[in-house]
């Protein structure tokens, strides 16, 4: 039987501007070099980090810790935000948050982010083999 994990976050892209104006290395303690690449070639790469950002945040819910949950630092970039071919976004998961999904059996991720205004918003639904 399936299990259907979700998780939804949205951040202020302001926000995010914000912060990587006053600490530009957040951006290499929180993405990986590909999501960076990406994001700093769009025209407005605030808005794709901050859409990465939430997509990160509701995985981490949808795997049931959230960030404040994560218990080890670098879980963030553990969790990448990749788009594909057809640009759609999607998740590629390693280290301790992969090793979390296993355990929850979770077999499918899939990512949607949106962008409105000030806000991006993610939202993660995980597929996982219902526990026994």
């Amino acid at each position: 039987m399936i299990h259907i994990l979700q998780g939804v976050d949205i951040v202020p892209v302001s926000k995010m501007k914000s912060i990587m104006l006053a600490r530009p290395e957040f951006a290499s303690e929180i993405f990986t070099k590909r999501e960076r690449e990406y994001c700093f070639s769009r025209p407005n790469p605030y808005v794709h980090l901050a859409g990465r950002f939430a997509a990160k945040e509701a995985c981490l819910k949808a795997l049931g810790t959230g960030l404040s949950g994560s218990g080890i630092d670098g879980a963030l970039r553990e969790i990448e935000v990749a788009p594909e071919k057809s640009g759609r976004p999607s998740l590629r998961l390693s280290g301790w948050t992969e090793k979390i999904g296993r355990r929850k059996r979770v077999y499918q991720y899939t990512v949607s982010i949106s962008h409105s205004g000030d806000f991006a918003i993610a939202s993660v639904i995980l597929a996982a083999d219902k526990p026994d």
